[in-house]
């Protein structure tokens, strides 16, 4: 079993694979200890997989994952973790804006007894409007909402002991909030500089889109993280808040027509009576949906341990070269 485990997802990055093997494989050889690349081929419609199959059939320290189609960079990285084998997992991007030449300053963390070390793009060289600013104000509102004090969710590369990512779920696009679950774990978290490298060749898969994206996923994250062994902490409060008031008005409308029995209620005060009505079935409603909701959430995530993913083949040298795998897992 190798000591490294260094995880790549790829998803069109042909003008990109041969480059990043070679400046992994030299710095892994420098390093010293043993290792293994994990590429996860996560559905591209370009030379990527052939190009990757044509690495694994040189070189037996490489692991390539074929995904029958893009699930995404969240399901592509658990793809990677479920099948590395290392000691110690290491994550990064496969456009060559990371560079392996940083990964001995992680594994020097590591084995300082860390269980996540996060990188930390210190010095952008990112558009302004477009990349700099959002990823400040959703980097900014993580470590707020998270309580975890690093400056950079966004980046993949990252490193973890391998007991620590394998108690983690993943599945949307959580890939990024890992510091943030972990810590709920108990995991002890540290943050280094890397270099922020341009892309050299290929397009970039990032858009405006996805920083939107993100503000809707720091909404799940804050839940999951403060009610994910209690939800009935959040819906409960809502919910008999509802109820409550509800109830309340409700009474009063029943006093009132206790009181003045020949006064007609509905005709002077409907609107009030059916605000009281829709606050009692609202609460009792948002109640019972939202814990059932989020039961079915964590019950499809982890309770029968199913993968955000599906595996078409794996293939490494000296070992069953292409496997194919029957069952879909999705």
């Amino acid at each position: 079993m190798a000591k490294y485990s260094i995880v790549v997802p790829f998803h069109n990055e042909e003008e990109n694979v041969t480059a990043l093997y070679a400046r992994l494989k030299q710095a892994m050889e420098q390093v010293g200890d043993s290792f293994e690349l994990v590429l996860v081929e996560d559905g591209s419609s370009d030379r990527t997989y052939k190009l990757l199959e044509e690495i694994a059939a040189v070189d037996s320290r490489v692991l390539v994952v074929k995904l029958r189609r893009n699930f995404g960079q969240t399901s592509a990285l658990a793809a990677g973790f479920d099948h590395a084998s290392g000691e110690f997992i290491l994550a990064m991007d496969g456009d060559l804006q990371h560079d392996p030449n940083d990964i001995p300053n992680f594994i020097e963390k590591l084995e300082e007894g860390y269980d996540v070390v996060s990188g930390w793009r210190k010095v952008r060289i990112d558009n302004l409007m477009m990349r700099r600013i959002p990823s400040h104000c959703a980097n900014w509102l993580m470590a707020k909402l998270s309580g975890v004090d690093i400056h950079d969710f966004g980046t993949t590369f990252k490193a973890y002991r391998r007991e620590v990512i394998q108690n983690i779920p993943l599945y949307g696009e959580m890939h990024r909030f890992i510091p943030a679950l972990a810590s709920w774990y108990g995991a002890s978290i540290c943050e280094i500089p890397i270099r922020n490298m341009n892309r050299e060749r290929g397009k970039s898969h990032y858009g405006i889109g996805r920083t939107f994206r993100v503000f809707f996923d720091l909404l799940t994250i804050r839940f999951l993280l403060k009610y994910m062994g209690r939800p009935l902490h959040f819906f409960g409060g809502f919910g008999a808040l509802g109820i409550m008031v509800g109830s309340v008005i409700s009474a009063i409308l029943l006093g009132m027509k206790v009181l003045q029995p020949h006064q007609n209620v509905m005709d002077q005060h409907g609107p009030l009576f059916v605000i009281g009505a829709v606050l009692i079935v609202a609460g009792i409603q948002m109640l019972a949906i939202g814990l059932l909701g989020e039961l079915l959430v964590r019950h499809y995530h982890t309770g029968q341990q199913r993968t955000p993913y599906a595996v078409q083949r794996l293939v490494r040298l000296n070992s069953a070269e292409e496997q194919s795998m029957i069952s879909d897992r999705d």
